[in-house]
């Protein structure tokens, strides 16, 4: 094989290479639009709106902390254990 027919040889694979890498971006890409549709759905489901998400997300922190604190205050403190 010659120099010339060795070049076109690898620009050939590299291209296919790329075509190849350029599918499964295609593909990626899809899954995650649908994802994010997916997400989007069941957010609405929920009434909460994507920008208000990290509000929300705190708001519902906030909850379970209040919601532990209540708990440990009604178990009695020796069968809390040495963990305080």
């Amino acid at each position: 094989m010659n120099h010339v027919e060795l070049e076109l040889t690898k620009i050939k694979e590299a291209i296919d290479r790329a075509k190849d890498m350029r599918y499964r971006a295609e593909a990626k890409l899809e899954e995650l639009e649908n994802q994010q549709k997916r997400l989007l759905n069941e957010l609405e489901e929920l009434g909460v709106k994507p920008e208000k998400l990290e509000e929300e997300i705190q708001k519902l922190e906030e909850e379970i902390e209040k919601g532990l604190a209540e708990a440990k205050l009604m178990i009695p403190k020796e069968l809390m254990g040495k963990h305080e």
